[in-house]
């Protein structure tokens, strides 16, 4: 009889373990600090979820919803197919704890438009004009997956077009349907790249990362407008839906090739700009640089504030390469002396406001203060920066704090903060502790900084220009504050172009600022008694931050030197100026506003919709007496369908069918979650159904789980029995696993948390025989029922501490440090307790060099440890010791066997308890080179040079250091990881077993990340 072997089940592979439903092994944490008590505000088409603290600005968020919406149903000739939910939080700590929205949530994120309900989720901005073009931003997204997508739930093969489609494509016409084709910081960034050989790239090479798609995707879609009509960009959208192609739906609306279509947009961009370079200077006309790459090795040095005397600079940068984090430098030479804030792998300071805030000195210049965020809520620290020493000053009644400023007596800061979705000024009092607010209303008000006189504090408001009734966004001016009635006057205002960042000459006789009023942002200074103002600055590209918001401008309060941010080839360099000639500038009519430099091109426009429609804030507002306030309450509702599979086949003993799905469900605010599959292949015992449920609802996530799980495998045998017959038997063998069970973690920070486990798990078997007989008279069938090994009853729980600050480049961690501790007792059939100490260190000495280490232990312990219905612990996986990969094992190297099943240079590697240490050496080649802009090179692959050992031992057969006779086996060698585009690590490993003395050096291939 010839024999055809189907499978082979390990039956305790999955008994290895406590299976867990909850997570994940490392990991960083989303944490919920707050206890959000939603509300629902329904408008025409909008569900704006809301909870009490953003009660005063939710209706005008409502109201600037709906006029988003006439605009963009107009625009694009389309109405949304259901009502469109969007969720507000108070700030941006708050909308980083969004369950909405999975995964973290960095602070350069402004908002999301999520796929499966379509949910707009967002912060209120620092201003109704910020929170307005966010809002418009995210809405268009709305849009383009409505256009593009079924209006059903989504699977894979029903997602929006959208999300295939270019970045530039997608984020570029978001932002120029809200924002539109006057802009003074894309304009900057076309400018920037013009001056340069090969700056201008070609549409179609838009794609690479290197070019940033909100800025350039900007550009694109406002000459298409300007050319075309804004109709086309509705057109366009549609058209891509149908190609799934975004350059043939460009060149069938236009009529033009993608690369004739580049060619004309270089031509118009270098019209509009070049002329401009003889006109105006680069930062060196002006003053010494003081911070670029090569001094700080970063080329994001942003946020200057310069001491008193004028000798050192603060400034905010990505030198160390994973976040933003704060520094000091000399103001002459731009040497970087110490860096006062680290925020990648430090779990107290989780952010510096980078992006709308600086820093300030104290009057004698030894105290540095800056806004932060830690454990969620908003601080105050103060840094000795000569000591190191930090005092912080919480502030938990409000939400952010933004470019705190030190009185000249040093009792006092003041800074602005958002509070429930709106900015005012605020007021804390060092030798009281106490906090008072100095302005309370719907305005913006910004970047306070103190007279040197103590009497006053200068400060950006748009309180004299915008209009909270027709909801009209106005100019961000200057004004004046007394700090002791609270009184505000207006200082000065250019119609339709910002005053910002204002800061104080040493005798409070001159206030510099930022503008953008001949369509470049300078520096200015106004001569406070006089109300003359000065051009300091006529600059190609300009003064900027990562926003047009950003601070970018310090002046020194004793000595007057002044140091402000440039943005120039694609990076941000800080420059000073000190001759008092350069500062003085030349006077201009401060009632003139030229923007023509901020024009993006064409210059002559066809149809300008966008830029009409922008300019008329009453089209489509509405009032709010038809809003409808409601509580908010959970209900679960489809998210997504796994691509469903239903299969039938039939013979002539019947009719077999099989398939199945899987289902996300979650409610509104993504506290709720749920997900159910159901699986058939084949009869009623092979069906697989799970059922899980996790509420994230507060700090302490929670979930259960139910499943049914079946395993099958067999053997399949024919031949001829005496009668000549055919005979053929199957041979079915089942595993059908049963579990129940609870998890749960709780947080403490970013990074660290305990979590728990506890369950039940029944596991029967079952085997059984089909005999299909065929002969002369045709064909019987019957299936018979074998014994089967007892069934199994096992009950689990697990408690684990784990912690995880690791940063990751293209295969795995370079810095920080990961552990996780975990005890697992199991009772029932099967008594023991599983172990895991696993502790991982990863140090950078020289960038881009990591040295690594991890020291782990598994192991099982009591009385049902070594059971033989537990798969055992193996050393040799890729991942953990190199070298003694199972495939690798030939015959021959069990030539010393004592017996027929033994094989010594294999059994050494299995047992119930394992112990290993790993060193290694990665290093990115290219980035070792100096080749890519970021120190890890261009191309995702990391060398490795390593050093692994481990043991493996049982409970009756110990290890050589405790006088047993399982000894440690080692490897070493080198090689290669890459990332396939982030769906796999592979790596390939030229490695040296020195504890296999029939095997050499050999090359070894796996799908392993990184440890």
């Amino acid at each position: 009889m010839n024999t055809r072997t189907i499978g082979l089940l390990a039956v305790g592979a999955l008994l290895a373990l406590p299976q867990r439903a909850d997570a994940q092994y490392f990991g960083r944490n989303k944490v919920q600090y707050e206890d959000f008590n939603f509300r629902v505000l329904e408008t025409e088409h909008f569900d704006v979820y809301y909870y009490p603290r953003e009660q005063e600005a939710v209706e005008q968020a409502g109201r600037m919803a709906e006029r988003w919406y006439a605009r963009f149903s107009r625009l694009l000739d389309h109405e949304l197919n259901r009502r469109q939910p969007i969720i507000l939080y108070a700030s941006h700590p708050h909308f980083e704890q969004t369950n909405a929205i999975s995964g973290d949530l960095g602070e350069g994120t402004g908002g999301v438009t999520e796929l499966f309900k379509r949910r707009v989720v967002l912060p209120f901005g620092g201003s109704l004009a910020e929170t307005d073009h966010v809002l418009g931003h995210e809405l268009a997204h709305a849009f383009q997956f409505d256009i593009t997508g079924d209006p059903g739930r989504v699977s894979e093969s029903t997602a929006p077009v959208a999300i295939r489609l270019p970045l530039w494509f997608i984020e570029g016409m978001a932002e120029y349907l809200s924002v539109g084709s006057v802009d003074p910081h894309t304009a900057m960034w076309m400018r920037d790249a013009l001056r340069h050989k090969d700056g201008l790239p070609s549409i179609k090479k838009l794609n690479d990362q290197r070019y940033f798609p909100y800025r350039w995707g900007q550009a694109v879609w406002s000459y298409i407008g300007g050319t075309y009509g804004d109709d086309a960009v509705g057109r366009i959208l549609k058209t891509a839906r149908r190609t799934r192609d975004a350059e043939i739906a460009i060149e069938r609306v236009t009529g033009m090739p993608l690369d004739s279509l580049s060619k004309n947009w270089h031509a118009a961009l270098t019209a509009a700009y070049d002329s401009l370079q003889s006109v105006t200077d680069s930062a060196p006309a002006y003053g010494k640089l003081v911070l670029d790459k090569e001094t700080t090795g970063g080329t994001l040095n942003i946020a200057p504030a310069i001491s008193p005397d004028g000798e050192h600079v603060a400034f905010m940068s990505e030198r160390d390469l994973f976040s933003i984090d704060m520094f000091v430098a000399r103001a002459e030479g731009g040497r970087v002396e110490r860096k006062l804030i680290g925020t990648a792998v430090d779990p107290h300071f989780e952010s510096l406001q980078f992006i709308n805030s600086a820093g300030a000195w104290d009057p004698e210049g030894r105290r540095f203060v800056v806004g932060g965020i830690a454990k969620g809520k908003p601080l105050l620290s103060m840094f000795d920066v000569e000591q190191g020493k930090v005092e912080e000053k919480q502030l938990s009644t409000l939400d952010e704090v933004y470019n705190p400023s030190w009185s000249p007596d040093g009792r006092y800061i003041a800074f602005s903060a958002l509070v429930g979705g709106l900015s005012d000024l605020f007021l804390y009092d060092l030798q009281t502790d106490s906090l008072t607010r100095l302005t309370n209303d719907a305005f913006a008000d910004l970047q306070p900084t103190w007279a040197p006189d103590g009497k006053s504090i200068a400060f950006v408001t748009d309180r004299f220009s915008t209009d909270l009734g027709t909801l009209r966004t106005g100019s961000y001016g200057l004004a004046l504050l007394d700090p002791v009635t609270h009184a505000v006057e207006p200082l000065l205002a250019f119609p339709g172009a910002k005053a910002i960042n204002p800061q104080w000459g040493p005798e409070g006789r001159d206030l510099y600022f930022l503008s953008d009023r001949n369509g470049t942002t300078n520096v200015y200074r106004l001569d406070v008694a006089s109300g003359t103002v000065y051009e300091v600055t006529d600059l190609y590209t300009g003064v900027s931050g990562i926003t047009a918001l950003s601070p970018a401008l310090s002046v020194a309060a004793r000595t007057g030197r002044l140091v402000y941010s440039v943005y120039e080839r694609g990076a941000y360099n800080v420059y000073r100026i000190d001759e008092p000639q350069m500062l003085e500038g030349k006077a201009i009519d401060r009632t003139e506003v030229d923007m023509a430099r901020a024009h993006l091109p064409p210059a002559q426009r066809t149809r300008n919709e966008v830029i009409a429609m922008l300019d008329n804030p009453i089209f489509g507002l509405p009032g709010t007496d038809g809003f409808r306030n409601r509580p908010y309450r959970a209900g679960l509702s489809l998210d997504y369908v796994s691509n469903p599979s239903l299969a039938f086949a039939s013979d002539r003993f019947g009719t077999y069918f099989g398939g199945g799905a899987s289902l996300y469900w979650s409610d509104m605010l993504g506290a709720h979650n749920v997900v159910t599959m159901l699986q058939i292949q084949g009869g009623l015992r092979d069906i697989a159904a799970l059922a899980g449920y996790q509420n994230l609802e507060r700090r302490l996530n929670w979930g259960v789980a139910v499943q049914q799980i079946p395993y099958r495998a067999g053997s399949y045998a024919y031949g001829l029995d005496a009668s000549n017959n055919l005979v053929e038997q199957t041979y079915i063998f089942r595993q059908i696993n049963r579990d129940v069970s609870g998890f749960a973690a709780y947080p403490f920070n970013r990074v660290r948390r305990v979590e728990f486990s506890a369950g039940y798990r029944n596991v029967q078997f079952q085997q059984e025989v089909e005999t299909i007989v065929t002969g002369p008279s045709g064909s019987s069938r019957d299936r018979v029922d074998l014994p089967s090994p007892a069934g199994l009853h096992l009950g689990s729980a697990s408690a684990a501490m784990v912690y995880d600050n690791a940063l990751f480049a293209w295969t795995g961690p370079v810095a920080g440090q990961r552990y996780r501790f975990e005890v697992s007792p199991m009772l029932g059939s099967i008594k023991l307790v599983n172990t895991v100490a696993d502790y991982r260190r990863y140090v950078m000495p020289v960038r881009p060099f990591t040295l690594a280490g991890r020291l782990m232990h598994h192991g099982r312990y009591g009385s049902g440890a070594d059971d033989n219905r537990l798969s055992p612990l193996f050393l040799g996986y890729p991942g953990i010791v190199r070298g003694y990969d199972m495939n690798s094992f030939t015959a021959s190297e069990c030539q010393n066997a004592t017996t027929t099943n033994s094989c010594p240079v294999f059994n050494q590697l299995i047992g119930s308890r394992i112990l290993v240490g790993n060193a290694e050496l990665r290093f990115p080649p290219l980035g070792a080179l100096g080749l890519g802009s970021n120190g890890f090179g261009f191309i995702p692959i990391d060398m490795v040079a390593f050093l692994d050992a481990g043991v493996a031992w049982t409970g009756s057969d110990k290890p050589s250091f405790v006088d047993g006779t399982r000894n440690i086996v080692s490897s070493a060698g080198f090689g290669w990881r890459a990332n396939l585009l982030g769906f796999a690590i592979v790596e390939l490993d030229y490695v040296k077993p020195f504890d296999r003395p029939l095997k050499g050096a050999h090359w070894q291939f796996s799908f392993t990340q990184a440890f």
